[in-house]
């Protein structure tokens, strides 16, 4: 990776080369950001060989869904994945299209038979439908929250069949212990969602998305009191 945001060849990465290639990673300015934090011990904005290279592993401890933190970096994760259709040594959309979806098909007939049950209009679901599901898990709302946000991929504010999939997928894997990641995984992402996600800069880049995905579910007390759906 490094020869790519050293075009000097200096053995170091200034704070705007390493920005821009950073952000094809897909992850949050929030979660970069503490990624470069980190990275930049001594805080001059300029990253050596060896920083360079514990951003990187950050960037996949975030894309798997563990803490960016220093403690991270000794537990084996997969290589990060950058979007970029330009370079052949980097993973582009083309090439995640080819992975096999994360949503089990015996477990995606289980979250069809949910979704129908709870009346989807011209195949979507509002969130004030969703979130009673939601809320039925027990998981703390900032949880809910993120995985409203990974699982609404085309940010309408609904939740189609297979994004619907990735919200149970991610409420499972939370009620089992498993961290929900920052970045939804290629391999998570639905099939049919996946093109649109290969054209580098699609991923919208808000530094306060994380605040504004809470926002993007109802009002927490709206519907608490419904009776919870059983699954």
């Amino acid at each position: 990776f490094l020869p790519q945001v050293d075009s000097a060849n200096a053995g170091r990465v200034l704070a705007s080369d390493a920005a821009v290639f950073l952000k094809k990673s897909g992850l949050t300015d929030l979660v970069l950001g503490k990624i470069w934090d980190l990275a930049d011990t001594d805080g001059k904005g300029i990253l050596n060989k060896q920083e360079f290279f514990v951003a990187l592993r950050l960037v996949a401890c975030a894309q798997n869904g563990l803490d960016v933190s220093l403690s991270s970096l000794n537990l084996p994760v997969p290589p990060p994945r950058f979007t970029d259709t330009s370079s052949p040594l980097l993973l582009s959309g083309t090439a995640s299209s080819d992975l096999p979806w994360a949503v089990k098909l015996e477990d995606k007939v289980k979250y069809d038979a949910i979704f129908d049950s709870l009346n989807p209009v011209n195949g979507l679901l509002s969130g004030d439908k969703v979130k009673p599901v939601l809320l039925n898990s027990k998981l703390p709302v900032d949880i809910l929250g993120r995985v409203w946000e990974l699982s609404d991929i085309d940010r309408d504010g609904m939740l189609d069949r297979d994004e619907f999939a990735v919200a149970m997928f991610l409420v499972y894997c939370a009620l089992e212990k498993e961290p929900v990641p920052m970045s939804l995984p290629a391999a998570l992402v639905p099939p049919s969602k996946r093109k649109p996600l290969s054209v580098p800069g699609t991923m919208p880049l808000i530094p306060s998305s994380t605040k504004e995905s809470h926002q993007s579910l109802p009002p927490v007390g709206i519907l608490a009191a419904k009776t919870p759906l059983t699954q």
